[in-house]
């Protein structure tokens, strides 16, 4: 006998792992709802179909009334129908569990043993199923859900094991009963096993979405720690990568160097260029850093076209000549691909941490220390 709630693998997992994605259901994931449980409602609809006509075989044989197999199969249709209609109205979609799934699998439940008491003689074949039901929709309920379904399938047992002494079983005395005996089981192990794929897509879908959901966290932590235009650790990022180097250097007593850079004439630039090309200018001055600086070091913007590097276990003199490195590199470039006749070059100020440092008073001197080189003429490097 075959009644569960049919529905196929591949979209309903998806969606569920929509939902997961995804708690506020966009409008193309409220489409695919409905779009997923009228499939269900047509699996349904086969199951009661395929349930009706084994009750055909015994009715045929002698087993059964022959009106059962018709009021089976309208009063599964009944059910499906009614669950339709609140679909379509979408009436499901008010709640969580837009499939309202206790309430489909309390009614099927309830059809189940309303004709196990009307047909005990075949009553094993109606037992089978209420496995299968129960089944399919511990799928897609909670715990309480499924404790609620349950207590009411136990008071329906109840009433039927308890309440009465009819004799359930099922007819083996003829060739056509041994049949449709066979076709109940068949049935329900075949949707048995249909479970057990949907069961494993799921798990597969929603493995597949959780790292894609993961990726799709680390792009965003990584957005929310780099500058949009040059690509380099934002002001925030590169203060808390400041906290964090002081604190290592001291505690591994090493030295820490820090220096603040800043684009020459940057504001010329803009005025005489226009600013798509200043920002061109900022990029290729980050990837220029980027590519000539070591993997510990750190490099973000601080604001404007002011720039900190981080230079971790660097005394002094090293420090002063990795930025004065830098600064002829980028003097070097050719910046005249942006404008013919740009000339674009780096001012710096460069310190080392000292015992008595915070991270205001470390930007603070080498603030001052890239005023110094400023006010020198700029494209160099001061110290403080």
């Amino acid at each position: 006998m075959s009644t569960a709630a049919t529905s196929f693998p591949e979209r309903n997992a998806a969606e569920v792992a929509d939902l997961v994605l995804a708690p506020e259901a966009a409008p193309e994931v409220q489409g695919r709802r409905t779009r997923q449980r009228r499939q269900m409602y047509i699996g349904q609809v086969a199951s009661y179909s395929l349930g009706a006509s084994v009750l055909l075989l015994y009715a045929y044989g002698g087993a059964v009334d022959m009106a059962v197999p018709s009021l089976f199969w309208l009063g599964g249709l009944l059910i499906i129908g009614t669950f339709t209609v609140l679909s379509e109205a979408g009436f499901g979609d008010r709640f969580e569990d837009h499939y309202l799934t206790v309430f489909q699998i309390s009614a099927h439940m309830a059809l189940q043993l309303v004709f196990l008491l009307a047909v005990p003689t075949v009553g094993v074949a109606f037992l089978a199923v209420l496995f299968l039901i129960f089944a399919f929709g511990t799928l897609r309920m909670t715990s309480r859900q499924a404790m609620v379904t349950w207590g009411l399938a136990t008071g329906g047992l109840a009433l039927v094991f308890l309440g009465s002494d009819l004799p359930i079983g099922l007819p083996v005395g003829t060739r056509l009963e041994r049949t449709a005996s066979m076709l109940c089981f068949v049935l329900v192990i075949g949707q048995c096993a249909f479970l057990g794929l949907f069961g494993a897509t799921l798990r597969k879908i929603l493995y597949r979405r959780s790292i894609e959901l993961k990726a799709a966290y680390q792009r965003i932590e990584e957005l929310a720690e780099l500058d949009e235009l040059t690509g380099s650790y934002n002001r925030r990022c590169i203060m808390r990568l400041l906290d964090v180097a002081i604190e290592k250097s001291r505690q591994a007593s090493t030295p820490c160097a820090i220096a603040l850079i800043d684009l020459d004439w940057f504001k010329r630039i803009n005025d005489a260029h226009g600013h798509p090309v200043g920002d061109e200018v900022l990029r290729t001055f980050a990837i220029t850093i980027f590519a000539n600086i070591r993997p510990a070091d750190s490099f973000g913007r601080y604001g404007g076209e002011e720039f900190l590097l981080l230079l971790p276990d660097t005394p002094d003199d090293a420090a002063q000549r990795m930025l004065d490195r830098l600064r002829s590199i980028v003097a070097d470039l050719d910046w005249s691909a942006f404008s013919p006749g740009m000339h674009v070059t780096i001012s710096a100020g460069v310190v080392t941490l000292r015992d008595n440092d915070t991270a205001d008073t470390f930007l603070a001197r080498a603030d001052r220390a890239l005023y110094s080189a400023k006010a020198q003429g700029r494209n160099r490097i001061a110290t403080s």
